[in-house]
């Protein structure tokens, strides 16, 4: 016992000293520490998730439609003065920043004409060509990037656009993305009629099929993620669990910053300037289904 008496005042005292000493360095520990690393993301082999896509000012630099038209004009399928009147409706939007129903309207009837009485499979090898021509060397690096490892986590991409279904269909096959969901145009024996199937595939129609896609593919979109350029898309940006804006402009880089949504800028210099409306959504109009777009109209009716 006396051995135990002479210990006992020094263990006392040295054990609070520990116990002060131990606090203290939790504590600069905790003001030091870095932040926990964020999971990883994309989650390999997640098969309930997967990657949406826009095309124009995300994936590719301009508005696919604005160069599928000029191959188009290359290849005589329409006149100089409606060359000119596109050129206008481009300059306009770069310049308003907004798009004008009535020249959504006016873009898709041209479109249509356009192609009315062609064959779905002429035009889709004349897109094959166009790729080559003018978008090939349009897209950009780093959300190829972020597409790709999607892919290599094992997810599916699929490019969500008011562009052309064939045209955007030609661009996920040659990125080795799993499909595309574009705007539909009726065809009938392989043929154009010059009618659209519903309307442009713009805005809320987008959010509206990536949902419809999402339940026939048992995914699940808390899992997924969405990237896009414009605030048109914030309909289905909302709809996934991880929404980011590419190349954002000013009202959804706004509105991703409120939500503190993740950002992702791959526009060197000065800012690039939209090229082509996004009212070619409704330019859009030019194409006929994948088989992707056809069940989820044939599921709809």
């Amino acid at each position: 016992m006396a051995a135990l008496g002479w210990l006992t005042p020094h263990r006392r005292s040295a054990t609070a000293r520990s116990v002060l000493a131990g606090e203290a360095s939790a504590e600069a520990a905790r003001k030091t520490s870095q932040p926990a690393p964020e999971p990883q993301f994309p989650v390999p082999g997640d098969e309930h998730a997967a990657a949406f896509f826009d095309l124009d000012n995300t994936v590719m630099q301009g508005a696919a439609i604005f160069h599928f038209g000029r191959g188009l004009y290359k290849r005589k399928f329409f006149q100089r003065r409606e060359l000119a009147r596109f050129a206008w409706q481009q300059a306009w939007f770069r310049l308003a920043g907004v798009e004008d129903p009535e020249h959504m309207q006016d873009a898709r009837d041209s479109a249509l004409s356009i192609v009315k009485g062609h064959r779905v499979s002429e035009l889709m090898t004349i897109g094959e060509e166009i790729y080559d021509e003018y978008m090939a060397d349009r897209i950009w690096p780093g959300t190829r990037a972020l597409a790709q490892a999607h892919l290599d986590a094992g997810q599916r991409v699929w490019l969500v656009t008011a562009a052309p279904v064939e045209t955007a269909t030609i661009i996920a096959r040659r990125l080795g993305l799993t499909g595309a969901l574009g705007t539909v145009a009726e065809s009938v024996d392989g043929v154009y009629t010059g009618k659209l199937v519903g309307e442009p595939l713009h805005g809320p129609a987008k959010a509206e099929a990536v949902r419809a896609l999402a339940a026939a593919e048992g995914l699940d979109l808390s899992r997924c993620a969405a990237y896009s350029d414009s605030h048109n898309d914030i309909p289905m940006l909302s709809l996934v669990g991880h929404p980011y804006a590419i190349n954002p402009d000013t009202k959804l880089r706004r509105y991703a910053r409120e939500r503190e949504w993740r950002l992702r800028d791959y526009r060197t210099g000065r800012k690039a300037a939209k090229v082509g409306i996004p009212a070619a959504a409704g330019v859009g109009a030019l194409a006929g289904g994948t088989a992707a777009a056809v069940a989820l109209h044939r599921r709809r009716r």
